[in-house]
């Protein structure tokens, strides 16, 4: 049986064509990006300081009727970005009258409170607070 050469797409360069919009990997044509070159570009792509909410999260806010404004949207970026610089990976942030479980590497808040939540005020598995 002899295979034919065809001019069928190698996987690399199909990711390349389809996966990197807006981002790109220069390599030669032979060479393979390492899966940690990609991701590594790929977090450079996503924008500083986007902070982003888990489904958790964003269903106490809807429950304990917590809204939050532009303000403070910007001092939970701004506390999280802070608890990042200090080494902090899972981070309590305190806002007012508000508390949120923020994820640092991830920049996602994990779950939020309020004051009168019927909560304990007992806070676990945090290495860090941030009052903003």
């Amino acid at each position: 049986m002899e295979i034919q050469n065809t001019s069928f797409l190698s996987i690399e360069q199909l990711s390349d064509k389809y996966l990197t919009k807006g981002t790109q990997i220069t390599r030669h044509q032979n060479d393979v990006a390492s899966f940690r070159e990609i991701f590594a570009t790929k977090q450079a792509a996503v924008k500083e300081g986007e902070l982003k909410f888990s489904k958790h999260a964003a269903k106490r806010l809807v429950d304990r009727g917590i809204e939050l404004d532009d303000n403070q949207l910007m001092r939970l970026e701004g506390g999280t970005r802070k608890a990042g610089q200090k080494g902090i990976v899972e981070s309590l942030v305190l806002m007012d009258e508000l508390a949120f479980i923020v994820d640092v590497p991830s920049k996602t808040v994990v779950t939020a409170m309020d004051s009168r939540s019927e909560e304990e005020n007992i806070f676990t598995n945090i290495n860090g607070a941030v009052i903003v």
